[in-house]
């Protein structure tokens, strides 16, 4: 697995565990709509760091936390 594609489930994973929508988190962490789904359509490969950031804000976690997951082990190249 790639990291994009990585990145894109654990968002999607975390907003279902915590019940809200990407919409809802895109409020909540201050990056618009269209960012937040491109990112989480498959369509950026590339979120920036600061993204993450911001996400991590938004759903009150740590960037440790958001990294920590099974998604992150045996990424591709």
């Amino acid at each position: 697995m790639r990291i994009g594609e990585a990145v894109k489930l654990r968002i999607l994973e975390l907003c279902e565990n915590r019940g809200i929508t990407v919409n809802r988190l895109s409020t909540l962490c201050g990056i618009t709509q269209s960012t937040l789904s491109n990112i989480t359509g498959g369509r950026n490969q590339s979120t920036t760091i600061s993204t993450l950031k911001k996400i991590c804000d938004g759903l009150e976690i740590s960037i440790l936390e958001f990294f920590d997951s099974p998604l992150f082990k045996d990424l591709e190249q």
